[in-house]
């Protein structure tokens, strides 16, 4: 039986349309990557981000470049990435400031949940709690007893306001009634050097940045904020060895635009995953305190989806806006 000429034309563009998804994803990537780092060079961010572009390059045999856009606490760098071509050329890391930004921002130029998809979580950082030398407290306990006694008289850094350290030292605040000034700075290094310099009494620093002026007696660690001790900081003892119950984590993930190809949304978080669970990957980025980790495009987005509603209160309960 002789077919039709119009049945056997539409058979062909059929097959066009669902396999060229698939080839597109198997000549992906045919040019460099931009990899947005929304922070300044540096910081955890920056560490995490331009290891994770090396090996990814690696991988892809591609150049994946590693583009720091900070301001206003990641999100002109999550804009960027909201608003670039949806075709996996331009990607972002994302710390947990995308879920807190809804809340603490009047408006925001993107809508993560609309305008961005999560790819894979890549990384989990973690915190410490330190003060400049001259401030009299060796533990945590003692600064708390500290600031009880000399209300609004400390003041702390943060690595912008909202951020994941500023919450951390708001928490602690909320916890025992304390009174501080909150002096923000454009990223973790700024935050901290400031500490180390005496411009501010203490701060919630990330690890990465910290390991270094803590080693160097720069700084006075008061706590690691995690649920043990850690190797690289192995003589600093947790806050809930003291008795204060506070854990801090803060999670790295990756995002692309939105309407991102199916195919090519799964060959990132393929080469990701296998990038962060490299075993050089893992030893190189835990000498900064910095975990690595893997999840799915789904579990991702719940994530952020849960933590944008748990912010909310947060927020709302610290007072925190940005106009």
């Amino acid at each position: 039986m002789k077919a039709l000429p119009g049945f056997a034309c539409t058979v062909v563009a059929l097959t066009v349309l669902v396999a060229s998804p698939v080839v597109y994803a198997q000549a992906y990537p045919t040019k460099p990557i931009r990899l947005i780092l929304p922070f300044p060079p540096g910081g955890p961010t920056d560490i995490a981000g331009r290891a994770i572009a090396q090996k990814l390059s690696e991988q892809l045999q591609q150049p994946v470049i590693a583009d720091n856009r900070p301001g206003a606490t990641s999100n002109l760098g999550l804009e960027l990435a909201a608003k670039s071509p949806p075709d996996g050329y331009t990607i972002v890391l994302s710390p947990p400031s995308i879920a807190l930004s809804p809340s603490m921002y009047k408006k925001l130029n993107y809508d993560a949940s609309r305008d961005l998809q999560p790819l894979t979580l890549v990384a989990n950082m973690y915190y410490v709690m330190a003060a400049h030398n001259s401030v009299p407290a060796t533990n945590l306990n003692e600064f708390i007893a500290l600031a009880k006694r000399n209300p609004g008289k400390l003041n702390f850094s943060s690595s912008g306001l909202g951020a994941g350290n500023h919450l951390a030292t708001e928490l602690l605040k909320s916890m025992y009634g304390l009174q501080m000034v909150h002096i923000p700075y454009k990223g973790n290094v700024a935050g901290l050097l400031a500490c180390t310099t005496g411009e501010v009494d203490f701060g919630t620093f990330a690890l990465a940045p910290a390991i270094p002026m803590v080693r160097g007696k720069r700084v006075r660690p008061l706590a690691v904020l995690t649920e043990k001790r850690l190797d690289v900081l192995s003589e600093v003892p947790t806050a809930r060895e003291q008795g204060v119950d506070l854990v801090a984590v803060q999670w790295y993930g990756m995002l692309t635009a939105a309407g991102t190809p199916r195919p090519i949304v799964e060959r990132l978080v393929s080469e990701l995953h296998k990038a962060v669970s490299a075993p050089d990957m893992k030893e190189k980025l835990a000498t900064s305190g910095i975990d690595t980790v893997t999840s799915t495009p789904e579990q991702f987005r719940e994530l952020i989806r849960s933590e944008t509603a748990l912010f909310a209160k947060v927020v709302k309960a610290a007072g925190i806006t940005v106009e």
